[in-house]
């Protein structure tokens, strides 16, 4: 689907409406950035506050403004199997050219039921799926012999986004999906384990931090496809801070302040989520001249 960098990108608001005016701006600094895929309407862009309306709304345009040169991924993941796969038909009725579908959150499945959840919606859609692994949000964790068993019998599901922060079971996926599977891909959904992930074996990242540093965020990537792994590792250390203050308090929330400093949206989130603290915001001040993006 890609190699490198997938923006996982925010959903810009004003005075309660999607910013859509930021949103083209926000897009379009993306693609000056060279990033490889774009993800709408995932946890980063507060896609359970947006409405059945908007959300056709956001796809379509977002489907508008990149045009066809990268590709376009929905979040489309909820803990109903049948409600994601309404919107999976969505994503692929409207021209998405993937959908990221994170594990269902709340009710806990076994293993056996995530493989049936993934089963059930790959044989009814021709959309490549790209499973969503972040334990710390859903509470259930996809364990390395089940990504592995998707990746061997789910022909649809090109890859995962493994947001485990566990080193050992990074490597356990990417070597065990990979041998069931060498197309199988596996992306960091952390930005800051992305350059132990590459080296691991995997293929990019789902960022956050792409969202303010893309050009930056897709020469980690790239440096280190090229070989140049010293240079690759110079970034991730430069850019590390920025990486970590992104996410001292709930995601979006760090991201959207910064891009707010940065010039690009107002700071506005929907409830349950606030904008950051003053203490974040002078982090992100401070971290965001350090890194020379303002």
């Amino acid at each position: 689907m890609f190699r490198g960098v997938g923006t996982a990108i925010v959903t810009p608001f004003k005075n309660g409406e999607i910013d859509f005016e930021a949103y083209e701006k926000l897009v379009n600094y993306q693609l000056e950035g060279g990033i490889n895929a774009l993800i709408v309407l995932g946890t980063t862009g507060e896609a359970p506050t947006v409405s059945d309306t908007e959300r056709e709304k956001l796809i379509l345009k977002t489907l508008e403004l990149v045009n066809g040169r990268i590709p376009v991924i929905v979040g489309a993941g909820t803990n109903s199997t049948e409600k994601t796969l309404k919107l999976v038909k969505q994503a692929e009725d409207l021209g998405a050219n993937g959908v990221l579908v994170v594990t269902p959150y709340y009710n806990k499945p076994t293993q056996e039921g995530l493989y049936q959840h993934y089963k059930y919606i790959s044989e009814r859609t021709d959309l490549k799926i790209i499973v969503y692994n972040v334990p710390g949000r859903t509470g259930v964790n996809v364990l390395p012999e089940t990504t592995a068993r998707i990746a061997a019998e789910l022909k649809n599901v090109v890859g995962i986004k493994e947001a485990n922060g566990d080193i050992d079971q990074i490597d356990r996926t990417v070597s065990l999906a990979k041998s069931a599977r060498s197309d199988f891909m596996v992306w960091s959904g952390n930005d800051d384990r992305a350059f132990y992930l590459l080296c691991a074996g995997g293929d990019g990242v789902i960022s956050v931090a792409s969202n303010v540093a893309p050009k930056q965020i897709v020469n980690l990537c790239s440096e280190f496809f090229n070989g140049n792994l010293e240079k690759s590792r110079e970034i991730h250390r430069k850019f590390r801070p920025l990486m970590k203050a992104l996410f001292v308090e709930t995601n979006p929330i760090p991201v959207k302040a910064a891009l707010y400093l940065m010039g690009f949206i107002e700071n506005e989130l929907r409830l349950p989520l606030v904008p950051a603290s003053e203490k974040t915001m002078e982090l992100l001040r401070g971290t965001l001249k350090e890194c020379g993006l303002l």
